[in-house]
């Protein structure tokens, strides 16, 4: 156990470290790091090994794969921009992307650089393709693009898409005329003293580094390949940091806009902008509405704003309460049974330690059988398959990648989950919580059409559509 911790922060910090490593020892994470930022002190706390197959001890700088965090550097990089007058957030992104391609021409040329940020463009979750890691990588699959299933129109409802970020980043790239990842450095991560932050796996490799776990079906962990995606994934979901540099990152965000030694990177009023609500979201685990690049959420009280990130068989949290001049980050690696629980139970932990903050899950309805032979069946999007299931006594939702996307790929890709309880919940709203497995405490709701049938399925933020039963 690495406890890294700065004098006089006294029980709370050593209370930290000590549910840290009961918690990772309980749900089996081979490695944790977690940092707290609390009455104007941080504090760290580590457990554990980067890989099973080539230990060492995780510490405050080992570098994880952040996976969707990224997106708040995206963001935020998009801010600064805006800032300097070089983007309009309201402007259609054909200002920026001439060539942007859609299957419907009038969404193209509608959506906005607003849209892409707060998952209301329309655009389904994303493109599984490898684009190659050149210069090139995120222009080509913005080309790509224009066979991407659209859910909506613009502006109509929010639904999460890495493909809308992954164009953002191209965004940045026709602005700056940078490569995404300089543009990142050069915005963010230079300014800030984010050291210990890369997309670049041979700049990763010469620290010390985590690799990701999947748990094979005999029930041993073993290490995930490849160790991230390709690069045109990187503004939607590259960036490998230290729990020490998402710390720095955190408290950027919880001030007014300056770096530690002075320098503004954003105005205060934009820093406070990204944190406002501009879409509200519907029976969400993930927050009670959208901000520029922030889930943001009231818990018992607290506002606060975060963002999660998963990779391959490795998952991190980050969450601040501004109001409140408290962070807490979390990064694990292993799978979702073991590191997105380990994370979801560190934060829950830690808001109710340091701010009296509980964190509670609504209970479901006992089981209805009229009700459950209504949403029963296959529902997918571009990506992923959900299979929701009875056996007449309680319902169950197992989540997978789509047979096809496997096929396609000549990369290992992470294990599908297996079935897991879930529950209506209570009132007529066709919400529904998941109350065991990897996904333990997901929130999402079933969409129905003007006829009343069930059409689709939110979960984590993302749609997925009916498919029709086969007909013998």
């Amino acid at each position: 156990m690495d406890m890294s911790l700065n004098p006089g922060n006294g029980l709370s910090h050593e209370a930290l470290a000590g549910f840290v490593e009961a918690t990772a020892v309980k749900l089996g994470v081979p490695g944790v790091a977690v940092g707290v930022w609390a009455d104007g002190r941080e504090g760290y706390a580590c457990h554990g090994v980067t890989s099973v197959a080539n230990p060492l001890p995780v510490d405050r700088d080992t570098v994880f794969v952040l996976g969707s965090v990224t997106k708040t550097y995206t963001a935020t990089a998009l801010m600064r921009l805006v800032d300097q007058g070089r983007v309009e957030l309201e402007a259609p992104v054909r200002r920026y992307v001439p060539e942007l391609a859609l299957i419907d021409e009038g969404a193209a040329a509608r959506i906005t650089v607003s849209n892409l940020l707060n998952h209301t463009a329309g655009l389904d979750w994303g493109i599984i393709v490898d684009t190659g890691e050149g210069d090139d990588a995120l222009a080509a699959y913005v080309a790509k693009m224009a066979g991407l299933e659209l859910i909506g129109r613009p502006g109509e409802r929010a639904s999460y898409s890495q493909a809308g970020y992954n164009l953002a980043g191209r965004v940045v790239e026709k602005v700056t005329d940078l490569p995404y990842e300089r543009a990142i450095a050069s915005l963010v991560l230079e300014p800030l003293g984010l050291s210990n932050s890369f997309f670049a796996p041979a700049e990763v490799m010469t620290r010390r580094f985590a690799a990701g776990h999947d748990r094979g079906e005999g029930g041993t962990l073993s290490v995930a390949r490849p160790w991230k995606h390709w690069r045109a994934d990187n503004p939607g979901g590259g960036l490998a940091s230290s729990v020490a540099d998402q710390l720095r990152w955190a408290r950027f965000h919880l001030g007014d806009g300056r770096a530690e030694g002075g320098e503004r990177i954003l105005p205060a009023e934009l820093s406070r902008r990204m944190r406002e609500p501009t879409v509200a979201l519907r029976a969400s685990s993930l927050g009670d509405a959208l901000g520029i690049g922030w889930f943001l959420r009231e818990v018992d009280g607290v506002r606060t704003a975060g963002h999660g990130g998963s990779a391959n068989g490795q998952f991190a949290e980050l969450l601040i309460a501004p109001e409140r001049d408290f962070a807490v980050v979390a990064v694990s690696n292993a799978g979702p049974d073991e590191g997105l629980a380990f994370n979801r139970a560190v934060v829950r932990w830690a808001l109710a330690h340091y701010l009296g903050a509980v964190d509670r899950d609504p209970e479901p309805l006992p089981y209805d059988g009229a009700r459950a032979r209504e949403i029963v069946g296959r529902y997918e999007n571009d990506a992923m398959t959900l299979t929701i299931a009875t056996d007449g006594a309680g319902l169950t939702i197992e989540c997978g990648i789509r047979p096809e996307v496997r096929a396609a790929m000549d990369t290992e890709l992470p294990p599908d989950l297996p079935p897991a309880a879930m529950g209506l919940l209570p009132g007529d709203t066709d919400e529904y919580i998941v109350t065991g497995g990897g996904l333990e405490g997901q929130r999402g709701f079933f969409t129905r059409d003007a006829g009343g049938a069930v059409v689709g399925i939110d979960l984590a933020g993302r749609l997925a559509n009916r498919v029709p039963p086969i007909r013998e």
